[in-house]
């Protein structure tokens, strides 16, 4: 029997990775100092939720077939230690996928931006043309139970993260895939923790495009100028397709694709969703699905979670949630929502949550980014910026970086939640926009006010 031990396992793709070999009849065993919902259930459920939280080098045994280490995890965590004095092969989750897709044709979606939705488009297609396939996505999608699976399928799509492999291993994850097929969406500097020199941080992409065979195939954004310029310095054989916005048009609040048999309605909206949805169709082309295949899939799907998301509506005002916190995403965002209802009033809230948002050498990255909104919100949580070991910035400095003048400070939840109920959203949209949870505000007060 396959016998696997995940270090860390609480994450978001470990914990489904994890689910995913139990779902393959292995056995699988875990780790974790501290693990949160959805992950605790879902492990649970499964029989692999750790007895007791901490490291346990007991665990780690010679008939182990394989460790899989989590980022979370620290280089002297003391079950790596204790594998590594035995000898038990110690994999990074990449690493793992590639070891069980050798045989698959592996196609890589990356980009600082837009790689989850893009993904989430292909997975969405090929799954509603009964196409047979195994993939690997960051974000949870409606109709898929899990964020990975592995199974006898021929191909294997890939939402490939430019962020570090493991703790073993400080080159970014998406190298580790060895692509057929890469898609780069688009460079804005991003994980500023570990790319503090915005150069190394683009050479990456760069190193990523050169990997691609010359049996294979490199689709790129010509729309954005730094992943243009680097997809046609790449000296690779390969294929190169270039692609830009798929032609829309807006009617009444919704967008519609314009295509060679008419106009085809979507859910999706926005410049960048446009550009996103072109990429995955270059992919499923790529792959030998049709444009009518693609068009005919594409009218059912509803998103990404947490990817311009419809919390709630009425007929003159929406609520949207939004993982955006990278100051391209957050500008996309913004941009898209005021786009699609320019008649509305745009009130949008951003909570500077990752460790590159909270930094104030960062800061001026966001400049204009929220420029599209009537109302521009920023919350900072003190806890989550003492945690990171960060200065707390005041109004002056935000409104200087984000270079808007009216924009207003938030340090509380409750008095964030209570601003916010206060409004009157006629003929308006509130746009939340945060990879946290605003200190665990409850939204469903809010969400009352668009009923």
């Amino acid at each position: 029997m396959n016998n696997y031990h995940f270090i860390a396992v609480g994450g978001a793709v470990m914990h489904n990775l994890a689910l995913a070999l139990v779902e393959k009849g292995y056995r699988v065993t875990g780790s974790d100092d501290e693990i949160y919902e959805p992950s605790r259930t879902r492990l649970e459920k499964a029989g692999i939720l750790p007895a007791e939280y901490g490291w346990f080098p007991e665990k780690i045994t010679s008939d182990l077939e394989g460790i899989i280490l989590g980022m979370h995890a620290r280089i002297d965590n003391p079950e790596l230690l204790r594998a590594q004095e035995l000898g038990v092969p110690v994999y990074s989750f990449p690493e793992f996928i590639y070891n069980q897709s050798q045989h698959k044709k592996r196609v890589i979606v990356a980009g600082s931006h837009g790689k989850t939705s893009i993904t989430s488009v292909i997975l969405h297609v090929l799954k509603e043309q009964n196409i047979d396939f195994d993939y690997l996505v960051g974000a949870q999608i409606e109709g898929f139970d899990l964020m990975v699976k592995l199974s006898d399928a021929p191909v294997i799509i890939i939402e490939g993260d430019e962020y570090l492999t493991s703790p073993l291993d400080g080159t970014p994850k998406f190298f580790h895939y060895k692509h057929d097929i890469a898609l780069v969406s688009g460079i804005a500097w991003d994980h500023y923790n570990v790319f503090p020199d915005f150069e190394d941080y683009r050479q990456q992409f760069s190193k990523l495009m050169d990997l691609t065979p010359e049996s294979g195939q490199l689709i790129y954004c010509e729309a954005d100028p730094l992943v243009k310029e680097a997809a046609e310095k790449s000296s690779i054989d390969a294929k190169k397709t270039a692609y830009k916005a798929h032609p829309a048009t807006i009617k009444g609040g919704k967008t519609y694709l314009e295509t060679e048999n008419g106009l085809i309605p979507i859910y999706i909206f926005g410049e960048h969703n446009l550009q996103n949805l072109q990429g995955a169709m270059d992919i499923c082309l790529a792959l030998g699905l049709s444009k009518d295949q693609f068009y005919e899939s594409i009218q059912t799907f509803k998103g990404a979670a947490k990817r311009q998301e419809l919390l709630v509506q009425n007929e003159n005002s929406s609520l949207f949630r939004d993982f955006a916190h990278a100051p391209s995403k957050l500008k996309a965002t913004v941009s898209a929502v005021k786009t699609q209802f320019p008649d509305r009033k745009l009130i949008a809230v951003q909570e500077l949550h990752t460790y590159s948002s909270l930094n104030k050498e960062f800061l001026p990255n966001y400049a204009k980014s929220m420029e599209a909104a009537d109302v521009a919100i920023v919350y900072l949580d003190p806890h989550a910026v003492a945690l990171k070991k960060l200065e707390l910035m005041d109004e002056e400095t935000l409104r200087a970086g984000f270079q808007r003048p009216d924009l207003k400070l938030f340090t509380d939840s409750n008095s964030l939640k209570e601003y916010l109920l206060a409004q009157d959203y006629t003929n308006s949209n509130l746009l939340l926009m945060s990879s946290g949870s605003y200190d665990k505000m409850d939204l469903e007060l809010i969400k009352a006010k668009f009923n």
